[in-house]
């Protein structure tokens, strides 16, 4: 398989498009607020855990096809890291509103009438809320998952809309609503899902840890790693404590 920019989605013979947006899996790189927590190489470690357990997830769906869209000096590292199981696409352009808007310019073509976005740190989402996902997006111009945190962990949408994605308030607590006030003003109409949690902070991690220790089929390998992690270092210390 090769991955490039051009990188080609392998169709289950449907019309929907679950693209997850990844980075390499490098020290410094991924997950770096929860550096306070943890060393760089278990965060690293982790969020290989995390990616793995998401393309699980995205690849359960039935009828949906699967693809992953990174920073193009990403592709190579990440290709190497994924394997065979998905194609990896190169973004356009910097930032993660490069990324979404790259996300739905590739990929809505060949009849693809919907299209979600998906972050990398969601493992343990219900499959049942990316289907109502999908199946809201039949019926409206948008949809989003919030997070508690004020973003939100998919956008979908059934073709490009230039000027819905821009880096003011990403990664910030107005993400969502910033995002919301732009598809208003482009007249979208608009579907919200359940509000849900991603990993970027440590007490998101102890609430996923706490979360996978009672339903490890949820998410295994990481839910693995977090034993280990928690059996490795000292109870004051451990992630899974708290």
């Amino acid at each position: 398989m090769e991955f490039s920019s051009h990188a080609a989605v392998h169709s289950r013979n449907g019309d929907s498009t679950l693209v997850i947006m990844a980075k390499a899996p490098k020290p410094g790189v991924v997950k770096t607020r929860l550096a306070q927590i943890l060393p760089l190489s278990a965060v690293v470690e982790l969020y290989r855990c995390l990616l793995d357990d998401t393309m699980a997830l995205a690849t359960s769906l039935d009828d949906v096809d699967v693809a992953i869209m990174c920073p193009e000096s990403d592709v190579e590292d990440l290709s190497r890291a994924v394997g065979n199981t998905v194609p990896v696409a190169a973004q356009s352009g910097d930032g993660l509103a490069a990324g979404l808007t790259s996300v739905f310019a590739h990929f809505s073509t060949a009849g693809r009438r919907r299209i979600i976005a998906f972050n990398s740190d969601s493992p343990h989402l219900p499959v049942s809320m990316l289907k109502r996902a999908f199946q809201a997006l039949a019926q409206c111009d948008v949809v989003v998952g919030p997070t508690h945190d004020g973003g939100y962990y998919l956008v979908g949408a059934k073709a490009p809309h230039p000027g819905l994605f821009s880096d003011d308030g990403l990664g910030t607590m107005n993400a969502l609503e910033a995002f919301l006030a732009r598809a208003r003003a482009l007249g979208l109409s608009m579907h919200l899902t359940d509000p849900f949690y991603d990993i970027d902070v440590a007490a998101d991690l102890r609430r996923l840890a706490a979360e996978l220790r009672r339903v490890p089929t949820r998410a295994p390998r990481t839910a693995k790693w977090l034993m280990e992690w928690s059996r490795a270092v000292p109870p004051t210390q451990s992630v899974g404590e708290g």
